[in-house]
């Protein structure tokens, strides 16, 4: 594999997918909760929400914080590294935007 192809592609491994871009931009702002992420990212399953966190969090981009009050309470944010991601994201933002007809 060409030598500045592999980290691109390894990069895509952690954010890659339909969800994934989504649930940063959503941290990108606040922490959010579960509930809060479910109502945003709609048509997202429960499931799958629950997936594209839980890998998010093993890649170190995220972090999951359970508050010990009744009902459970767990918030969701970015980590240094999700921080870094921001650039990233603003820049495909901007891509998408200039380019909405297309890409439609």
């Amino acid at each position: 594999m060409n030598v500045y192809l592999e980290p691109v592609v390894n990069a895509l491994k952690i954010i890659g997918g339909k969800w994934k871009i989504a649930i940063l931009y959503q941290l990108n702002e606040s922490p959010c909760r579960f509930g809060e992420l479910k109502k945003t990212l709609h048509p997202i399953t429960q499931q799958m929400l629950t997936k594209q966190l839980r890998e998010l969090e093993q890649h170190g981009l995220i972090s999951r914080r359970v508050y010990e009050v009744i009902p459970p309470k767990v918030e969701y944010s970015l980590t240094q590294f999700g921080h870094s991601l921001k650039p990233v994201i603003g820049s495909l933002c901007k891509w998408v935007s200039e380019n909405k007809n297309h890409i439609e």
